[in-house]
């Protein structure tokens, strides 16, 4: 006996849907929980040298400059005639130092144009190297 006589014959399908969900959680779950390596970097080896430290420090000569327009020369009063008299009493004061640090230690009330004459002077003098001091706040 059919019952069924006239009534089109239903297929089972599958729903994908769902299927699909849970296939986007677990790729998302693999991208969140896996390590990358690091392809990109280069992976170098550096050279090794060995070097001993330099014994000798750098020659230091100390110029002040006070709020009068005085000069000092590694702590001897110097007059300042003009800027190639006092390269030349720099580079005496340097003692055959070929390449000094000329560290200008000058008063914070001190004019802008003497400085620049100590400047000037080292440039005669062929001192490249000039350093200012200062103090910090207390």
């Amino acid at each position: 006996m059919n019952f069924r006589v006239g009534r089109a014959r239903e297929d089972p399908d599958i729903n994908l849907i769902p299927l699909i969900d849970i296939l986007i959680v677990i790729l998302i779950f693999l991208f969140l929980t896996t390590t990358y390596s690091r392809y990109a970097e280069l992976q170098i080896n550096l050279p090794q040298a060995a070097a001993d430290r330099a014994q000798d420090k750098p020659s230091m000569l100390n110029v002040a400059v006070d709020a009068s327009g005085k000069y000092a020369i590694n702590g001897v009063a110097t007059p300042f005639g003009n800027p190639q008299a006092f390269a030349e009493a720099m580079k005496g004061a340097a003692g055959g130092a070929k390449e000094p640090v000329v560290a200008i230690s000058a008063d914070a009330a001190a004019t802008h144009q003497s400085v620049i004459n100590v400047m000037e002077s080292a440039r005669l003098a062929g001192y490249n190297h000039i350093s200012f001091t200062t103090q910090t706040r207390r």
